[in-house]
């Protein structure tokens, strides 16, 4: 094998132009799909939001370092990856069975100051993580939080105020009915 420092720091002309010219192509062709298909498409709601965007961010990686990519292959690769997050999308506000494919649902790691054990194993958080995410939001006591929900883009929501019933925006969190119920039931 020939090296040659010359052509390891600075590459090759034909190389470089194929960088120049496809990379800036594809990065405005990227620009093109995300205007015609929406700010859905690169949300972070879920695991699969996040894998698109970080696919997407491959393939035109994949465009400005490999030279036999082309500038069609990597539209057509834009284009199918955007075209099935439409479809998928689409679907979701539609139907009841495709977010339960593709999406999780947010968890209840905490309630009214305790910390759920069986749901931190579950969802493989730690309490320190939980901590954290309470310092972060401003609090310095979990006793003053009322819940903690692991979110379906894996952050955490701390809220310091729960009136159960009243608490619309937990009513698909998982964990949260029993514990609301098993609240309201005690004397």
């Amino acid at each position: 094998m020939d090296f040659s420092l010359e052509e390891a720091l600075i590459g090759n002309g034909p190389v470089l132009l194929h960088t120049l010219w496809v990379g800036s192509l594809a990065y405005f062709g990227l620009i093109v799909w995300l205007r015609i298909f929406g700010k859905r498409t690169l949300s972070k709601w879920n695991s699969f939001d996040f894998v698109v965007t970080i696919a997407l961010g491959s393939i035109l990686a994949s465009t400005l370092l490999n030279q036999s990519t082309s500038f069609l292959q990597s539209m057509l690769a834009f284009g199918l990856l955007i075209g099935f997050q439409f479809i998928i999308t689409w679907l979701s506000v539609r139907t009841g069975i495709i977010p339960a494919l593709v999406k999780s649902e947010p968890t209840l790691l905490t309630f009214k100051g305790e910390m759920i054990d069986s749901a931190l194993r579950e969802e493989r958080v730690t309490p320190g993580e939980i901590l954290a995410a309470i310092r972060l939001s401003g609090y310095g006591c979990l006793s003053s939080i009322d819940a903690v929900v692991l979110e379906t883009d894996g952050s955490f929501s701390v809220i310091k105020d729960v009136n159960i019933h009243q608490a619309t925006a937990l009513k698909d969190v998982r964990g949260f009915k029993r514990r609301a119920l098993s609240r309201l039931a005690e004397p």
